[in-house]
């Protein structure tokens, strides 16, 4: 006898997902923040003093990639990613659950991949010492957050796959349009 609180996914795994989406969030914010008051600071820097400070872009670069990066969780946390919808009435509605788990499957497998990759770049970079040209510091730490990011993205569609109860809503789902 299965009861509500299975359905609508373990409690372990809610968990985490909301755990992960604060943590997310935060980074996100954090990220912007530094983002927004660097390109301030250059900005004003340049319009007192007539030259900007030349570690800006660089600093304003590794934020964004933190944003960007940490941004594909948050969009695929509320629903929010991008998907192509135009062949969403090729298949019978009543395949839409198992679709639904397949689709979120193979994201997760995606989002597997891109981490394996980043990770060998990320791996090659610490062994070859690369650094940046403008702040003198390893590069290594900040393209770490591209394999991170698209791990916590693989475990979080994994849990959507297996638990898609704790799916976020779809506004256009199959039986919403009537297919």
């Amino acid at each position: 006898m299965t009861d509500e609180a299975d359905l609508a996914g373990p409690g372990w795994a809610r968990r985490w997902l909301q755990t992960c989406g604060r943590v997310e969030r935060a980074v996100t914010f954090s990220a912007f923040l530094l983002m927004v008051a660097v390109v301030f600071a250059d900005v004003a820097a340049r319009e007192l003093s007539g030259t900007g400070l030349h570690w800006a872009r660089q600093v304003g670069v590794y934020a964004n990639l933190v944003v960007v990066m940490f941004g594909i969780g948050l969009a695929s946390a509320d629903g929010a990613h991008l998907r192509p919808r135009f062949a969403d009435g090729w298949l019978p509605a009543a395949w839409e659950p198992w679709l639904t788990r397949v689709s979120e499957w193979l994201m997760a497998l995606f989002c597997v991949g891109f981490a394996i990759v980043a990770g060998g770049v990320v791996a090659d970079s610490y062994a070859m010492g690369e650094r940046s040209a403008v702040l003198r510091v390893v590069v290594w730490p900040m393209q770490a957050v591209i394999p991170v990011a698209f791990s916590l993205a693989a475990a979080r569609h994994a849990l959507f796959g297996f638990f898609p109860a704790l799916r976020p809503a779809d506004d256009k789902s199959t039986a919403e349009r009537g297919a």
